[in-house]
């Protein structure tokens, strides 16, 4: 009995690091905002993971095979929520130290994950692939969170940097208008192909 954690833990970095539509959030936030300013994003990104977690983990995905229509309409909100917040940033002008304009807090971060399906299906089969019949439901779990947990703190923050880096060299140029417009197209292609064509969360 137990969690395969190594194997897993390789599998939650290939989910995690990879594009989806959290990262594609994080990387526009940061290059509008910067590392430093998005980090509350970043970390409410992660929290909100916990919040699918530990229902899972507790046996409650029976409700998606009872009212399985609560699942379908959450996917159509998770598509329009980060839609919204690739609409926000690709509006917005880069600006370095400036003050004007606020970063999507801890609170809007805390959405991206509970709001995303495929978020909620890497998860399940985390559980299902990774976990030895029998296993403690709070033992699993416990793994399974931390482990997800370090791989988030390890690759968003690397997301959001990396946009606050592109948005280092192209702030105040022509191509700054270009970069926004690219990232948003970004963000929303990749919630297409996860409504779609599959993909990470």
């Amino acid at each position: 009995m137990g969690v395969a954690t190594g194997s897993f833990l390789l599998f939650a970095a290939s989910q995690v690091a990879t594009p989806g539509p959290a990262n594609m959030a994080l990387l526009t936030t940061g290059a509008r905002y910067g590392l430093r300013a998005a980090m509350p994003f970043v970390l409410g990104v992660v929290a909100g993971k916990q919040l699918i977690i530990w229902p899972i983990g507790l046996g409650l995905m029976g409700l998606a095979e009872t009212v399985p229509w609560v699942f379908e309409g959450l996917k159509w909100v998770s598509a329009a929520y980060i839609c919204w917040l690739a609409w926000r940033v690709a509006n917005l002008r880069l600006a370095p130290g400036e003050a004007s304009g606020k970063a999507p807090g801890f609170w809007a971060g805390l959405l991206v994950h509970p709001l995303n399906p495929k978020a909620w299906a890497m998860i399940t089969a985390g559980f299902t692939a990774f976990v030895s019949p029998g296993t403690p439901a709070l033992q699993a779990t416990a793994t399974i969170a931390i482990c997800l947990c370090i791989c988030q703190l390890v690759f968003h923050p690397i997301w959001t940097w990396g946009g606050d880096r592109i948005a280092a060299r192209v702030a105040g140029t022509p191509a700054e208008r270009y970069l926004m417009g690219t990232l948003a197209a970004l963000t929303v292609a990749s919630v297409l192909f996860v409504l779609f064509g599959g993909g990470t969360a």
